[in-house]
């Protein structure tokens, strides 16, 4: 049973818990009833961080264009004081927000990333996907696909020589770590020359289904995640007739997919006790592993949904260090 199954609201530092309510805020009130997200909202409220080519505590980065007809990019952040003779592993990083909000240059996802960079030390892409409600499904998992595929047929010159892509990870969180999986079963069908998919840290996915789940009826007095914005993000994802139980939202229910015979990376699934989205996630890692899948889970009572960007939290620290020993462990059994 889960600790926190009599406890509601979780305790937070008062810069993320207000963070946070903003977020929540900002997020329930550019939604409107027709569908559409007042983005002009948004807009004004949105930190973006530009790109810094003069290394900011040892990361540099640099927005990269793979389809400007479909604004699909991506925040490349690269260490600078690692040694030349070191290999650094890839990370293709896909943000959270439901499918629908934020973007690799909102300052919350570059500070991230660069933590990632600098502390595994490793070559982060982060991806610039297309967003609902204006591109619903499938166009997301496209740009994630696309994006492996232009990293594997031209390499960007800004990569640095030390960078391998044969040692690639796909990380995302929330609406990410649900892109990340779907990428994971395409590019586990092949076709890559450069490019070898080796690894998943899977950071609060965002699944849903049909029925409710537990966490999801009881907690209801969380910041950001509510399953009346879980339904309408849904609503608006999908094709129109369909349901919850679509393949790509209710992976593990009734029309999931069998991936037995797809090669699939080792993953790391990432689960909070305050999330209500936990009991899916949980559902995620035991489908992996009835699916044959090198998979671990690593659970974190007391965090929220997003607790990771927030280096107030101390959940934050234990993520990346976990990040790190994951990375480096996987990256160790393919190393050339």
């Amino acid at each position: 049973m889960n600790s926190n199954r009599l406890t509601e609201s979780p305790v937070l530092p008062w810069k993320p818990k207000i963070l946070l309510f903003i977020a929540t805020l900002i997020t329930n009130l550019s939604r409107r009833p027709n569908g559409t997200i007042n983005r002009r909202l948004l807009n004004l409220l949105d930190l973006k961080t530009p790109p810094t080519n003069k290394p900011i505590q040892g990361i540099k980065t640099v927005d990269i264009t793979i389809d400007a007809t479909r604004n699909l990019w991506f925040r490349l952040f690269i260490p600078t004081k690692t040694l030349p003779d070191i290999i650094l592993p890839v990370i293709i990083f896909f943000h959270g927000g439901g499918f629908a909000y934020l973007s690799p240059n909102f300052s919350h996802y570059d500070k991230v990333c660069r933590r990632f960079a600098k502390e595994i030390p490793a070559v982060i892409v982060s991806v610039n996907y297309r967003l609902l409600p204006e591109h619903r499904y499938p166009s997301q998992y496209n740009d994630g696909f696309d994006t492996l595929k232009f990293l594997d047929e031209r390499k960007p010159d800004e990569f640095p020589a030390n960078a391998d892509l044969s040692l690639c990870f796909l990380a995302g969180d929330s609406a990410g770590g649900n892109l990340a999986h779907h990428v994971a079963c395409r590019a586990g069908k092949g076709g890559f020359r450069e490019v070898r998919v080796i690894g998943q840290i899977s950071i609060q996915p965002f699944f849903g289904g049909e029925e409710r789940t537990e966490s999801e009826l009881r907690l209801k007095k969380v910041p950001i995640v509510s399953v009346e914005l879980t339904d309408w993000l849904w609503k608006a994802f999908l094709p129109e007739g369909e349901n919850r139980d679509h393949e790509v939202v209710n992976v593990m229910g009734p029309r999931a997919v069998d991936i037995k015979g797809v090669k699939y990376p080792e993953t790391m699934v990432v689960v909070g006790g305050f999330d209500p989205l936990q009991d899916r996630q949980r559902e995620f890692y035991e489908w992996l592993k009835r699916s044959g899948k090198e998979v671990k889970l690593i659970q974190y009572p007391n965090a929220v949904h997003a607790f990771y960007v927030f280096p107030e939290i101390p959940e934050a620290n234990q993520f990346m260090m976990e990040v790190r020993d994951f990375v480096h462990k996987v990256s160790a059994k393919f190393m050339k």
